[in-house]
């Protein structure tokens, strides 16, 4: 889990000649005031990043009755918290909610995870404050999650063995758009799986069937790994069929067997729904010991969809939110966190947002470290993807960093971090090949101390009105760092440009203005 050393090799640089334009507008307004984007000579182009956050994007976050009302005993509070929860979770639903257990004033003692595993149930404090009007939670006992959504996919029906081949010879990454062999047995709002394999050939275009360390060779992806993208079809004209949510990465037939991308019907796996928690503080133990041993961590999301967390404030537990690969939707808003405290070296760094999942939102947030360190959010494989950190601000020695295997488009938004990176890399050979971590990313109108944002071969990740310092890292141990090597992928630097934000005018645009009002901006 080591911060990259990465060489050159694998930076897909030469593709983009030093002396290349770096203030190409690949997003901007127009003069009706809409925006407008620049695509690739393949088509390819920035993705409408709107629909991550709860709902899709632009849903108000509710207020849900409250159905139980608990005061802090003194000793253990698990059993009496957990037993509000089960009761509240057997309530009858009303208009998608069961109700909320408040929290009253003071401090609650769990020596045990605080499970949410029905719909509809939300777990509410009286505030984040450390003085007496509001709530906390006091982790004890063995390391453990201090609150888990923990969501039961149920197994999906089974698929229509029918396979639609796509026909074209590129899809952009970006597009909303396919072209099918034939799509008459389709028809809008069909839900769809399009999946297509990796390829020898897609590995070797990356660079990522070279990474070899202490002599042996290292597994980025595997040959022959699946790629699975749930849609649903919006429109239907002729053979093309028209997504509800873009693709957040290119299909190459170059790359490809003959019709091995493929459209077929499927339902989506159901998730739990409408749960959250709000409003209370998260106190933990200071972390010791090794990243691998057990430590106390915050919020976990696992099968979730439209749920979310919000006025949340995390001191010392050493995992501040988890979103596993089966959560989507999910907003993350107003949380706080602040470390003293973290794991030896030598076992990696610790990191607060882990983000498996897609279509999520961290909304004016924040991370601060005081004396250490660790990844502020990483990402790790294709699940990750269309996700967004919005106005939210990182302070000490860390990076956003994408962590490993190809997570894609994910908008660094108008976030500042003073002392830290925002790392779009090639991890090359650390932890166990982790390789190419980012592809189709955007940072935004962001300040940080360093931007390393390179450049997969024939994709790209966009830096676009960023103040702070290029970084390229050391081609080899004791050689001096190279210049970055400036390109089409870097636009505006040291300007800011408009819109202020691009999450927010996308939402705009696609859903109007009372969708981004909905989020109180």
């Amino acid at each position: 889990m080591k911060i990259l050393l990465a060489g050159l090799f694998f930076l897909g640089v030469p593709a983009f000649a030093a002396d290349a334009p770096t203030d190409i507008p690949w997003a901007t307004l127009g003069s009706d005031g809409k925006l407008v984007y620049k695509t690739t000579e393949r088509g390819d182009r920035i993705i409408d990043f709107s629909f991550a956050g709860y709902g899709g994007g632009g849903v108000k976050l509710p207020t849900v009755p409250v159905q139980k009302e608990l005061d802090p005993s003194g000793g253990e509070d698990t059993p009496v918290i957990q037993a509000a929860i089960d009761q509240v979770a057997t309530l009858p639903l009303v208009d998608g909610f069961r109700g909320t257990v408040l929290l009253h004033p003071g401090s609650f003692h769990c020596s045990r995870a605080l499970v949410i595993a029905q719909d509809g149930v939300v777990l509410r404090g009286s505030g984040f404050g450390a003085d007496p009007s509001g709530t906390t939670i006091e982790m004890t006992g063995e390391a453990h999650v201090c609150i888990e959504f923990k969501g039961m996919l149920e197994k999906l029906p089974k698929d229509d063995p029918t396979e639609y081949p796509v026909t074209d010879a590129y899809v952009p990454a970006g597009t909303s758009t396919l072209s099918l062999k034939d799509a008459s047995k389709l028809a809008a709002g069909d839900s769809i799986r399009i999946s297509w394999h990796r390829t020898k050939a897609w590995i070797h275009m990356l660079g990522m069937d070279a990474l070899v360390r202490d002599g042996k060779p290292q597994t980025w992806l595997g040959e022959g790994s699946g790629v699975d993208y749930f849609r649903k079809i919006s429109a239907i004209d002729g053979n093309k069929i028209t997504l509800d949510i873009p693709l957040p990465e290119a299909i190459d037939a170059e790359l490809l067997a003959p019709e091995t991308a493929v459209v077929s019907k499927a339902a989506w796996a159901k998730r739990m729904i409408h749960s959250g928690v709000e409003s209370l503080r998260v106190n933990s133990p200071p972390s010791t010991g090794m990243l691998t041993a057990p430590h106390y961590k915050a919020i976990s999301f696992d099968g979730c969809e439209d749920c979310w967390a919000r006025d949340i404030f995390s001191n010392e537990a050493l995992g501040l939110i988890e979103v596993t690969k089966t959560s989507r939707r999910l907003t993350l808003e107003k949380i706080q966190s602040v470390h003293t405290s973290t794991v030896e070296a030598g076992a990696g760094y610790a990191g607060d947002y882990g983000i498996r999942g897609s279509q999520i939102l961290i909304d004016r947030s924040s991370v601060k470290y005081i004396n250490c360190g660790g990844f502020f959010i990483d990402t790790a494989f294709s699940n990750s993807c269309l996700n967004v950190v919005l106005n939210s601000t990182f302070e000490g020695k860390g990076a956003i960093q994408p962590h490993q295997r190809w997570s894609t488009t994910m908008l660094v938004d108008s976030c500042t971090l003073a002392d830290g990176g925002i790392d779009y890399i090639n991890r090359a050979t650390c932890g166990s090949g982790h390789g190419w971590a980012m592809a189709w990313g955007v940072v935004w109108n962001s300040m940080a101390n360093h931007l390393d944002i390179q450049q997969p071969p024939n994709c790209f990740n966009w830096c676009i009105g960023c103040t702070g310092n290029l970084t390229i890292p050391k081609v080899k141990k004791g050689e001096p760092p190279q210049p970055p090597a400036t390109g089409p992928w870097l636009s505006s630097f040291g300007t800011p440009v408009t819109p202020k934000s691009l999450y927010l005018e996308q939402l705009r645009e696609r859903l109007g203005d009372q969708a981004v009002a909905n989020l109180d901006y």
